[in-house]
């Protein structure tokens, strides 16, 4: 069977779990796509993404277009003859001219159980929503937000006390698993399944205020927050005039006032929320490093302050 002549879109790290599968399994693309170099750093130098170097590395030449959506880049991808685009975390709109370019069309590694968190951060919903179990899906692309159908998913769990980071890791290597295994029967004519769209649930970008911890809120919920958005773009909130990350945290028992400091010592701080307390286990100040609790207590005053 002569090997299939794949385009690769994609960006960040999830994206290149995906990429490294397909390599490792002799589906090398013709080309990859990734958004242009951006910015990164203390020193805000151009910097290549994780998809780009390692394309670099394996010699796969490298398209990085700011749109699809003019003439010029659609006739250079027709111009390649891919049978099919993979497409992952890629951070650009695929117009209808560019989906219809590839025989097989275009393939998505999408981050959730399909409808379920359709949208640019399944992870963090499925955390935040105290969802006991997530997956991978990998999706037939339409005009329509993550809403064609789906050809094939992988449940995983989410664990206890997972965060996002955590989770998007390992996500991410069963994309690719899920990716080489069925690539094949999608080429070969797979029938996918139409999402339920009455099931649907979205996810949509994370700004950095909706991290911010609100003590009015449960210990639960909270929680799920430090969870969700660790790494990015990290819960936090304000302890005086100092807006402070956490990294790390735990349902403790209390009851008080919501953001009243119950505790705050070397066994770390606790502070009471809308429904029992939050032990805080790690915690960041505005540039410094990443601490214990227990260090960041002896470093700031807050025994019996109100947050």
């Amino acid at each position: 069977m002569t090997s299939p002549r794949i385009i690769f879109a994609g960006t960040p790290d999830f994206a290149l779990a995906s990429l490294e599968a397909l390599v490792a399994a002799g589906y090398t693309p013709c080309a990859v796509l990734t958004q242009p170099d951006r910015p990164a750093g203390r020193g805000k130098q151009l910097t290549a993404s994780p998809v780009k170097t390692f394309a670099q590395e394996q010699d796969i030449p490298v398209l990085q277009p700011a749109t699809l959506r003019d003439d010029e880049q659609v006739a250079a991808l027709t111009d390649l003859k891919p049978d099919v685009m993979i497409v992952a975390a890629y951070g650009l709109i695929l117009p209808q001219a560019v989906l219809d370019v590839p025989r097989a069309g275009c393939v998505n590694v999408h981050a959730s159980l399909l409808p379920r968190w359709r949208g640019a951060a399944p992870i963090q919903a499925a955390i935040l929503a105290g969802d006991p179990r997530t997956g991978v899906c990998l999706m037939q692309m339409e005009a329509g937000l993550d809403t064609g159908p789906v050809f094939a998913c992988e449940p995983v769990d989410i664990g206890g006390h997972e965060n996002a980071g955590e989770l998007h890791d390992r996500l991410a290597a069963a994309g690719g698993k899920l990716l080489v295994t069925r690539l094949d029967d999608i080429l070969s004519g797979l029938e996918a399944k139409p999402q339920d769209d009455a099931l649907a649930t979205y996810a949509p970008k994370i700004r950095p205020a909706d991290a911010q911890l609100d003590w009015q809120l449960d210990a639960a919920t909270l929680e799920r927050m430090v969870r969700a958005y660790n790494p990015v773009p990290g819960a936090w909130f304000m302890a005086g005039d100092e807006r402070t990350k956490c990294w790390q945290a735990s349902r403790a028992a209390g009851d008080a006032a919501p953001g009243t400091v119950l505790a705050a010592g070397t066994d770390g701080v606790v502070v009471a929320c809308g429904r029992d307390a939050l032990h805080l286990e790690r915690l960041q100040r505005p540039g410094k490093r990443a601490v214990s609790a227990a260090e960041y207590a002896a470093q700031v005053d807050l025994a019996g302050r109100q947050l």
